[in-house]
């Protein structure tokens, strides 16, 4: 039994899964961390100048929030990479960890206190997390840009890909201009279903970078240019719409709502096109499913907390619009999830 545990093991966790893993983990750390850093340059600003929350920009001259500002950077650019080592179905999901920093963290250091149930939805995150990990598919080998190409061209995604444009425009055009401002949903479809576009675009960027820096250049290919367009492309759309959900809603509803139907549509859009669960037995998939629900779990639980241990007010206030009730210090820099600060894609 423990043999075959071993075995298994060794054929789930491949040199590149590996390596994914540990890019995945180390930019939950520092995005998680550096949501703390940056809070603690706002407050530093903010007691000698305009808060932020009041329109002031003092923080541009605070070298503390430029600290957390970078090593968020750092983290970004860790999460790329895993990307191009590890399926979306291990990297994405990972994202949730950087929420257990950030609380832990905010615990220690802004001595925020963590409600028993949000120190039980931390373990459900780590519970939920270590079981997708041991039973994540290993990476496809590719060779090419190509071929990442060629799976993307494949009837069942271009089938995938023409629904969530379709729906997309759908909601921009038609939803938008009616309930943006009253249906959360809204905005959030948008970014999410833009969202599984963008990781599978930056994922195959990142198969493209990482095989030209082993020598085997990938610039030459017109894919590779075609996939940093859409890139570019889905990150301005993502950016502008959860912009508009972060400053429509709080930002305590819109966190881990975005977080789920961001990486639903995600996990979708790689089973679709990169054929995870194609090297998966049953067993395994369930399982993965089922780690994804206790991470799920432990987001809301967190999530809930946050507003539990702020009181009455702050759980009527969530049915505000966050304009109208933001922390001038705050500034949006609450408990993140990864993919709502950036692209938030990857």
């Amino acid at each position: 039994m423990a043999s075959s545990s071993g075995s298994s093991w060794r054929e789930g966790m491949s040199s590149d899964n590996i390596k994914g893993l540990c890019l995945a983990l180390s930019s939950s750390f520092f995005i998680g961390a550096s949501f703390i850093v940056k809070k603690k340059g706002l407050k530093k600003a903010g007691a000698s100048g305009i808060r932020a929350g009041s329109g002031g920009y003092s923080y541009l001259y605070e070298p503390l929030w430029w600290v957390g500002m970078i090593t968020m950077i750092v983290g970004e650019i860790a999460n790329f990479a895993a990307y191009a080592f590890a399926p979306a179905i291990l990297v994405t999901p990972l994202g949730a960890l950087s929420i257990i920093i950030s609380a832990a963290l905010a615990h220690i250091i802004l001595r925020e206190r963590l409600h028993i149930f949000g120190i039980l939805g931390c373990a459900l995150c780590v519970v939920g997390s270590t079981t997708i990990v041991l039973h994540a598919p290993q990476e496809r080998e590719i060779e090419s840009v190509t071929e990442v190409w060629d799976l993307a061209m494949e009837p069942a995604f271009l089938f995938y890909a023409a629904l969530v444009i379709s729906a997309t425009f759908v909601l921009i055009f038609h939803f938008i201009p009616l309930y943006g401002q009253t249906h959360i949903m809204v905005y959030i479809g948008v970014c999410s279903l833009v969202g599984s576009l963008t990781v599978m675009s930056v994922k195959a960027l990142g198969i493209a970078i990482k095989l030209t820096l082993s020598g085997m250049n990938q610039l030459i290919f017109p894919q590779t240019w075609a996939f940093t367009l859409v890139v570019t492309l889905c990150v301005l759309t993502q950016m502008n719409y959860l912009n508009k959900a972060l400053d429509t809603f709080n930002t305590a509803v819109v966190s881990p709502i975005y977080y789920v139907m961001f990486t639903t549509f995600t996990i979708v859009a790689s089973v679709i096109m990169f054929k995870d669960w194609d090297r998966q037995s049953p067993t395994q998939v369930i399982t993965e499913i089922c780690g994804f629900v206790t991470i799920l779990s432990g987001t809301f639980l967190l999530h809930k907390t946050k507003d539990m241990t702020d009181g009455l007010q702050t759980s009527l206030s969530i049915r505000l619009p966050k304009h109208a009730e933001e922390d001038g210090f705050d500034g949006g820099e609450g408990i993140p999830l990864r993919r709502q600060e950036s692209m938030r894609g990857p």
